[in-house]
């Protein structure tokens, strides 16, 4: 399928928003691990912007643009499709374990914004990166 050239610039913003959120997470991980909370808030809620900007641009591109399929062959289906399957499914379960993580972090019940945070941090990663992921297979290396 030819992407309408008004939609174009779409997903290299989802993707973009993905990679950003991944680095962004990566630091404000490093930043508690030194202590530092208040370095580590602000990279958090960016990536939550980062990631939140992508949702908004990824719902409105698919909205009109509609599903884009995969071209590519061989082996490279089952393995597009088990990235693609597990990133959808994880991120359908990360959008209400980030906000449980905020809302802990934001009502200062940093026992229970740890405990949880140390499950949302490797999916969000995980997310983050496979979207990444999607985005080259789909549009870059088996792109029309």
């Amino acid at each position: 399928m030819q992407v309408p050239p008004q939609y174009a610039i779409f997903p290299v913003i989802d993707a973009t928003m993905n990679g950003t959120s991944a680095v962004l997470l990566l630091i404000g991980r490093s930043y508690i691990k030194r202590g530092q909370m208040a370095a580590h808030r602000a990279f958090m809620i960016a990536a939550l912007i980062s990631s939140s900007i992508f949702l908004s641009c990824y719902l409105y591109y698919h909205f009109h643009v509609g599903s884009v399929h995969f071209q590519g062959h061989g082996i490279w289906r089952p393995i597009y499709f088990t990235i693609l399957i597990s990133h959808v499914i994880l991120a359908a379960v990360i959008v209400p374990m980030i906000i449980i993580t905020l809302t802990r972090a934001l009502r200062e019940r940093f026992d229970k914004h740890r405990r949880i945070a140390r499950w949302t941090f490797p999916l969000w990663m995980y997310v983050s990166v496979t979207g990444v992921i999607v985005y080259v297979m789909l549009y870059l290396i088996f792109g029309t």
